[in-house]
């Protein structure tokens, strides 16, 4: 397994609570979290951080102040950082209250947020 179940349950948890239709895809070793068919977040073991990281889909327009802090990385599976997407580390969703700050900054932005294409 490539990412943490515990963690995903309590996305999970949380989704189910604020009343969000959601789906799951699991996908480049980790598991990603939909909503409206577009990537909201999601989970995978970074095998450089060595631990679980949050991937939080927020967008462009908080990204750069929510990048400072620090347990927010830049999202760069390819080497080049993703903008409108970071990694957070687990100091940053230790607590249900952390938690529930970043997916509520996922849930904000994916109304704006581009669906990708599908597949045929």
């Amino acid at each position: 397994m490539a990412y943490d179940e515990f963690l995903a349950d309590r996305i999970r948890r949380q989704l189910k609570d604020k009343h969000i239709f959601f789906s799951e895809l699991k996908m480049m070793g980790g598991l990603c979290f939909k909503v409206d068919d577009k990537m909201l977040c999601g989970i995978h073991i970074d095998k450089k951080y060595g631990d679980s990281l949050l991937m939080a889909r927020i967008g462009e327009m908080v990204y750069q102040a929510e990048l400072k802090k620090p347990e927010c990385l830049p999202m760069d599976f390819t080497g080049r950082p993703m903008k409108g997407y970071i990694f957070v580390t687990p100091d940053g969703f230790d607590n249900e209250q952390d938690l529930s700050y970043w997916l509520d900054l996922c849930l904000k932005f994916n109304p704006l947020a581009k669906s990708s294409k599908k597949k045929k």
